[in-house]
């Protein structure tokens, strides 16, 4: 299964806005410096009482589609 690893860094408001249903995708960094788009429902199962903060590993299918995120460690800014 095709992997990247991301950074994330959401504030705990900013991951409300995709419970809400405000937002149906996030745009995340990759550490190679792409830009990354997965879906806001991606975070539901890593999202924290401050947010989301780390480096994320995503997987997906041949197709493209989203199957997993899964934290790997801390954002290389704290």
């Amino acid at each position: 299964m095709p992997s990247i690893d991301v950074v994330i860094e959401l504030s705990a408001a900013q991951c409300q806005a995709h419970y809400a249903g405000a937002i149906d995708h996030v745009y995340a960094r990759s550490v190679d410096g792409r830009r990354v788009l997965l879906p806001a429902h991606a975070l539901r199962k890593v999202v924290m009482r401050d947010g989301v903060h780390g480096i994320y590993r995503l997987a997906y299918d041949a197709g493209g589609r989203f199957q997993s995120l899964r934290r790997i460690g801390d954002s290389p800014t704290g």
